[in-house]
């Protein structure tokens, strides 16, 4: 790994997006690219930035999909594809959703450190992402204690 790794951090609009801004100290000094499906968000990427004294990172969006849009899915997998095969990033992170699943599985054939945090919002179970990409996860996090199991997601504290 690079002295200073370049860090893709992908999640999905809404409460997925909120809680990866939360993680933002977590890669304070680090080169970092933010990936979502809201183009709005780029001008907040840019406000934390200059709030934090960093330089402004790189900004991308894909495409918004569930489940249930299995067209704009594959859509959404291609702009990830696209990005990471341009940017080459050594860490992908990821707070949840279909972006930071499919982002994660292409990392990991890339060669680069994965990692997935759980959302807080599934304190009952995992979220379906939660539940598929552990395989595909260097480091596979839950924010509650009782979903983490020996073989993942380890619970190493609240850390959002």
């Amino acid at each position: 790994m690079k002295i200073n790794p370049h860090v893709m951090a992908i999640a999905s609009a809404g409460g997925h997006w909120v809680q990866l801004m939360r993680l933002r100290p977590a890669w304070a000094g680090l080169r970092v690219t933010y990936v979502t499906t809201d183009a709005d968000f780029h001008q907040t990427v840019r406000q934390h930035a200059e709030q934090d004294g960093e330089p402004t990172p790189g900004f991308h969006t894909v495409t918004e999909a569930n489940r249930w849009q299995k067209w704009r899915l594959i859509k959404q997998l291609l702009g990830i594809a696209f990005i990471l095969i341009r940017i080459r990033p050594d860490v992908v992170l990821s707070t949840g959703a279909a972006p930071g699943y499919f982002a994660l599985r292409i990392a990991k054939l890339l060669g680069a450190k994965t990692i997935w945090i759980d959302s807080m919002a599934n304190a009952e179970e995992l979220s379906m992402s939660g539940k598929r990409i552990g395989k595909y996860a260097d480091l596979w996090l839950t924010q509650w204690e009782h979903l983490a199991k020996p073989e993942g997601p380890k619970y190493l504290g609240s850390v959002l």
